[in-house]
């Protein structure tokens, strides 16, 4: 049973992990990303690197969603825009590949925060409806700003380099991918401890209390947009680097869709939710491939037949979180750390 857990000081009630419980385990998992690489094939790297990715971009959009509140459906075209930025800066300039990601997250903040200006005077369904908008707006000038993106024939993207090596498998890219998906999930959870975070959850709670109590409206929920569109910007850089090719249909609405499924299926509000559902929402798809691989020898046509499957399971599965469990993988999870706090006393 966990006892002694009492706070003494202001620090100890802030420390990101408050027990030295959670700091062995988050040593172990470190320990366990560095060794999974050297354990993994080639099949299993690439859904890591995939799943880190979609972590990045979740982990944004649930900032923007889950703490202040602003659906968005845009988060794709914003990942498209850091995506296009590290390919022009890769194939045209030659820069390094954190100055890249960096000015692919930059560029995507910008963007962000300019259709992220309507959510002064609207949210909810309306809000939504803006960002999708946004999403069309970016899909066309994608496909018809040809000078920078070349048109629908898209930018083919040279590897990362790093220090000279190139990184051009999923072995050498995850130990990109990886630190700086870790990095950012760390920043995301400690600017929850600040005032920042907090005028965020504010705003998202009750907007006309936050903005009584001194909370500026404007500049926090554009920051909100930024920081999540920072996310996004990263993920597409990093995105561009995983695939070496950029097009206006590596972004559609449906992965907005997509993205926003993984914090509901995860559980908005929480960076543990983000991570849970982009790494489920992620997998689903190859666990129905390997669902079909073993119905195949039975009924040879289950790959045409079930190709509809994966779009019905993901609507099924919002529909069933959102019925059952709205509070998601996360809440899941937290349950059962209770169980075994409080055992062998019953709850």
């Amino acid at each position: 049973m966990r006892i002694a857990t009492a706070k003494e000081t202001y620090a100890a009630d802030e420390a990101l992990f408050d027990t030295a419980v959670q700091r062995v385990w988050f040593a172990i998992l470190l320990a366990a990303l560095a060794l999974f690489p050297f354990l993994a094939d080639q099949y299993w790297l690439f859904l890591a690197g995939l799943a880190a990715i979609n972590v990045i971009s979740v982990t944004g959009l649930n900032i923007l969603t889950g703490y202040t509140g602003l659906v968005s459906l845009g988060q794709a075209a914003f990942m498209g825009v850091g995506a296009y930025t590290v390919a022009v800066m890769e194939a045209r300039l030659g820069t390094p590949v954190l100055l890249n990601l960096l000015g692919g997250g930059l560029v995507a903040a910008g963007v962000g925060m300019v259709f992220g200006l309507p959510s002064l005077r609207v949210k909810g369904l309306y809000l939504a409806i803006a960002t999708i908008a946004a999403s069309f707006i970016l899909h066309f000038v994608f496909a018809n700003w040809t000078s920078v993106t070349r048109g629908v024939s898209g930018i083919n993207v040279p590897p990362a380099a790093f220090f000279g090596m190139a990184l051009d498998t999923p072995f050498k890219l995850y130990w990109l991918i990886m630190p700086i998906t870790v990095l950012l999930l760390l920043g995301a959870a400690n600017l929850f401890r600040t005032r920042v975070g907090r005028a965020f959850i504010a705003v998202r709670d009750r907007d006309i209390s936050a903005e009584v109590l001194g909370i500026p409206l404007l500049r926090t929920k554009l920051t909100s947009f930024a920081l999540a569109s920072f996310y996004a910007g990263v993920a597409g850089g990093l995105w561009a680097y995983f695939f070496r090719v950029v097009t206006p249909e590596s972004f559609p609405l449906l992965l907005s869709i997509f993205l926003l499924a993984a914090i509901i299926v995860g559980g908005m509000g929480t960076i543990l939710g983000g991570i849970l559902g982009a790494v489920f929402m992620t997998l689903v798809p190859e666990f129905l491939k390997l669902l079909v691989g073993f119905v195949t020898p039975v009924w040879p046509d289950a790959a045409v037949h079930l190709s509809p499957v994966r779009t019905v399971v993901f609507g099924a599965m919002i529909v069933g979180f959102l019925i059952f469990e709205p509070q998601g993988l996360a809440e899941m999870w937290r349950r059962t750390r209770r169980f075994f706090h409080l055992w062998p006393f019953k709850t």
